[in-house]
């Protein structure tokens, strides 16, 4: 092997006490270089210096390697193989608060004043016990931390950011005087936004600084959105508790006086001959009150059950009886000549434990709704057992449900044709009801051929 491919291993220490002062040369030189132009001999004489503490920092990574382990060629960051950062066209970014973090004065020196001509504000300090105190006291934004400093090192201070709920969504880049790949890696896993090893390129670590600060100004976007969010959220929760306590107030309260109207207009058939006019007019007058009351009764029975204040009251039932009485119920709606009702239930049905009212009410809704969207054409209601459940289902030949609405069909004032009469709360009722049981309620629906709605219900029940 020839000599030029032999390199010697030094520690990491060592290697870090050679590079250190070269950095140093190379960044004064670097800025006096700027800030001298109209001095063409000076500014040439500077530029030959920083040449050699260039030539001499080759010289050094081309030679000797650290504890035996490879280094890299230029600094890596966050899911980057090689830099391109600096590559990238400049963008306007605002200056942001940034902390330095050096146990040597003069890199804390170089780093402030190429931070401060970028536009930044810069604090620095030379231990990570006093960074650490420092940023439970300042907001920073941007942090660049040495690794190697004695007492704490730049790892550790790293671990104590990231493990703090304060100060974790701090960007912070790691700097050292060695490029080892192993401690890249190390602190990139750690959490640290990007690193970068002396001297630094002053194109180069603008960029990383501004793409850190872009990042972190995204981030708190993003943190002062979901909490703007989650602030809108909670005052929609309580408008919302407010408006449901102010209508069921308001409809409990009206359910009282509305029971008098009932009985006032019954009364009138007592209180003398109607003639077929005085009749009709009282006939309609009760159809509404009970109509407008069965609808009170609905909402208050809807906001029952969902805040889950309702019980079941459940008894031994019979499918038959149970749809032979709820179709009896509804037989007056199907003024149409030619809708055809039909129960199709199964011999020998198991009894099932559930709430006769509410299964009943929820058979009632069911059916009538397919009457009502059926017109002419048939309504077929069925039940039948399984091992562990009866099912009952109303099949009806009607228009049929679009697809969009079946998303929404058992919400809440979900209607599914604003020309027809009601308050959207039957099949919310109902989804309820059968779930109170334990049990569940689905749709399938063709538009043009027709619906069907399913529930089953437990053989066994609790009571809630």
């Amino acid at each position: 092997m020839s000599v030029a491919h032999c390199k010697s291993n030094l520690s990491s220490e060592l290697l870090h006490d050679l590079r250190t002062p070269l950095n140093q040369i190379i960044g004064y030189s670097e800025m006096l270089v700027e800030q001298a132009p109209e001095h063409e001999g000076l500014a040439a004489d500077l530029q030959k210096i920083c040449s050699a503490g260039q030539k001499m920092l080759e010289i050094i990574d081309e030679n000797f390697t650290v504890g035996g382990e490879e280094t890299i060629t230029a600094p890596l960051s966050r899911g980057e193989i090689a830099p391109s950062t600096a590559m990238r066209p400049q963008v306007s970014i605002e200056p942001g608060v940034v902390l330095v973090v050096d146990d040597d004065a003069n890199n804390r020196d170089v780093l402030c004043r190429r931070l401060t001509r970028q536009g930044h504000a810069v604090r620095t300090v030379g231990n990570g016990a006093d960074a650490l105190r420092l940023m439970t006291e300042t907001a920073f934004d941007v942090v660049l931390l040495d690794i190697m400093m004695p007492d704490m090192d730049g790892h550790e201070v790293l671990r104590h950011i990231k493990a703090d709920a304060g100060m974790q969504q701090i960007a912070v880049i790691m700097i050292s005087a060695v490029n080892e790949v192993q401690s890249v890696v190390r602190c990139i896993e750690a959490g640290a936004e990007d690193y970068l090893t002396k001297p630094f390129d002053p194109t180069l670590l603008r960029a990383r600084v501004d793409s850190c600060l872009q990042k972190k100004r995204t981030r708190d976007r993003e943190a002062a959105l979901f909490a703007q969010l989650q602030q809108n959220f909670k005052r929609l929760q309580e408008v919302e508790k407010l408006r449901d306590d102010m209508r069921n107030m308001i409809v409990h309260d009206l359910r009282t006086p509305l029971s008098a109207v009932i009985a006032g207009v019954e009364m009138l058939g007592t209180c003398g001959t109607l003639d077929a006019t005085q009749r009709e007019l009282m006939n309609i007058a009760m159809s509404g009150g009970r109509t407008l009351l069965g609808m009170i009764n609905d909402l208050l029975d809807v906001e029952k059950m969902e805040s889950g204040k309702t019980r079941l009251d459940l008894d031994g039932l019979s499918a038959a009886s149970l749809v032979a009485s709820a179709v009896e119920q509804v037989t007056s709606l199907a003024n149409e000549p030619r809708t055809v009702i039909v129960a199709d239930i199964a011999p020998d049905l198991p009894r099932f434990a559930g709430d006769e009212k509410k299964l009943n009410r929820t058979l009632v809704n069911l059916i009538a709704n397919a009457i009502k969207f059926t017109g002419a054409g048939t309504v077929t209601i069925t039940a039948s057992a399984t091992d562990d459940h009866v099912r009952f289902s109303v099949r009806d030949t009607g228009s049929g449900i679009a697809p969009e609405a079946l998303e929404r069909i058992f919400e809440k004032f979900g209607q599914l044709d604003s020309r027809k009469v009601g308050t959207g709360l039957g099949l919310a009722f109902c989804k309820l009801a059968v779930e109170a049981h334990g049990g569940h309620i689905s749709v399938k629906s063709t538009p043009g051929v027709g619906s069907t709605f399913a529930f089953t219900i437990p053989l066994r029940a609790s009571a809630q």
